[in-house]
């Protein structure tokens, strides 16, 4: 009995203004709302045999690796009930887009093993045109009702008395967040409300039913149709984040520009963060300043490769940053909080003369047994061949018959690396290196940075991404950025 009070409680308070299929025209409600964002709602019971700390994490590697980068996308978020039903909400573009990404899931090989964690027959999807855009990034718990309207239920009153629950009653709770509601193509009603957490939902529930307009709402609904559920925010969930490797966390939190999921944020000490991006002030202030200035659409993410190497962990991202960018980015975890982080930005180029792109390539992390003896090839080719000039060394250290290069400017093979020498030779410019900074590694790819001057001689920051095979350079990727005078800095930590 408590349960029903509970739960009927809970229903009464989210009600929806979005008119029934059964009740008007669809003139009156789809095509009005053709512009407007796609909620897709998949609930769903893993195996028995799964554990779930296991399947959180792998959760949110879909979320990064596979959903984040299908056309369309918008937000993503996980949660969990009381009885162990879990729920995925993704707000899409437009309904082409969810039925697109659903459609390469089910044939995509690297999502199969999450697909075997769940249990088949309990799941359920849905989709949803909504009446406004998601924007509770905050929130740590949700409610989610789909229901019916009653047969020949007066769309005026209904919509009216809707409005009142909203306005006069669920707007004005603590905690209160965001009231999404929409309609799918067969009619049905969805509502979902955020809350910035479970407390501040349950503590409004029993208030509701003293209302007097409950009474009136549920007499709209037909009964049978409710179908209601609570859910926890996987993110939110205590000890998830420990459950993560550094790697790991450093990728949702590269995400956060896709997600807006805030909770990435605790995943950097917020007493000690250590900034040498010389562009953005230190401390988790200085991170704030420039989200404060992103663009209207924000600002976008698409980690192509993630590496962990002890305390380090270093990526190669795809971002929209004022413009489209290449990027690596290098964060220093302590006491298991992220406090210090460096970087490398260079706009986006055209193909090289082989055709190939700053981000394509391989991805694949093999050979972990070999990660110190790679991490040294490339710190004896960088330190011998570019600092020390020891030209006649190349071909020990890189493959001289197959050398994949993804440099901008740079065609494959030795004879695009000594082509770009003598281009550089006469046309007076330099390319010097003087100092190696950090040399780090995981199995087949070790990531250098370096100082020197580029070009008609400015200071500039190298950093080089190498494939290693068989003890040998056989692909290559690099940022090659300017780095700002000291009069420029915004913070005095220097850039390396």
């Amino acid at each position: 009995m408590k349960y029903t009070l509970l739960f009927v409680c809970t229903i009464l308070m989210l009600g929806s203004c979005t008119p029934s299929k059964k009740n008007v025209e669809p003139s009156q409600n789809l095509n009005a709302m053709k512009d407007l964002k796609i909620m897709e709602v998949t609930s769903f019971n893993i195996n028995s045999n799964v554990n779930p700390m296991e399947f959180n994490k792998r959760d949110l590697q879909i979320q990064n690796d596979f959903t984040s980068k299908q056309a369309g996308f918008i937000k993503r978020q996980s949660g969990l009930n009381e009885k162990g039903q879990y729920v995925v909400l993704v707000f899409w573009q437009k309904m082409s887009d969810a039925k697109a990404s659903m459609n390469k899931f089910m044939s995509d090989p690297s999502v199969s093993d999450y697909a075997k964690m769940i249990d088949g027959p309990s799941m359920k999807m849905a989709r949803y045109t909504m009446d406004k855009p998601f924007d509770a990034n905050e929130s740590e718990f949700v409610e989610i009702m789909s229901f019916d309207l009653v047969s020949g239920a007066d769309m005026t009153q209904f919509n009216l008395i809707n409005k009142k629950v909203e306005t006069d009653f669920t707007s004005k709770r603590d905690g209160f967040l965001q009231r999404l509601t929409g309609v799918s193509e067969e009619g049905k009603q969805v509502v979902a409300v955020y809350w910035t957490n479970k407390t501040t939902s349950d503590a409004s529930l029993k208030p509701f039913m003293a209302n007097s307009i409950a009474k009136d709402f549920m007499a709209m609904m037909d009964q049978s149709s409710l179908q209601m559920g609570r859910y926890q925010t996987l993110t939110s969930l205590k000890n998830n984040t420990m459950e993560l490797s550094k790697k790991d966390q450093v990728v949702a939190l590269l995400n956060t520009f896709n997600t807006g999921d805030q909770t990435p944020i605790s995943y950097i000490n917020p007493n000690k963060y250590i900034q040498h991006n010389l562009s953005v002030a230190d401390g988790l202030a200085g991170f704030g300043a420039v989200m404060q200035h992103a663009p209207p659409g924000g600002f976008k993410a698409n980690v192509i490769r993630a590496f962990e190497d002890g305390d380090y962990v270093f990526t190669h991202t795809e971002y929209d940053f004022f413009g489209p960018k290449a990027g690596f980015d290098v964060f220093r975890f302590e006491d298991g909080k992220i406090v210090e982080h460096w970087d490398n930005l260079l706009e986006v180029q055209k193909p090289n003369p082989s055709g190939r792109t700053q981000f394509d390539g391989a991805t694949e992390v093999t050979d972990l047994d070999k990660t110190e003896a790679n991490k040294k090839v490339a710190k004896d080719f960088i330190e011998k061949v570019l600092l020390n000039h020891e030209m006649d060394k190349v071909a020990t250290y890189i493959n001289p018959s197959n050398y994949i290069q993804h440099n901008p400017s740079v065609a494959d093979g030795l004879e695009g690396f000594g082509a770009a020498m003598k281009y550089f030779a006469e046309k007076g410019l330099v390319m010097e290196y003087t100092k190696l900074h950090k040399v780090l590694g995981q199995g087949n790819f070790v990531l250098t940075m370096s100082e020197g001057k580029f070009g008609k001689g400015e200071h500039t920051a190298f950093y080089d991404l190498f494939r290693m095979e068989n003890g040998q350079i056989v692909e290559h990727w690099d940022v090659i950025a300017p780095i700002p005078a000291e009069s420029e800095w915004k913070n005095e930590n220097g850039k390396f």
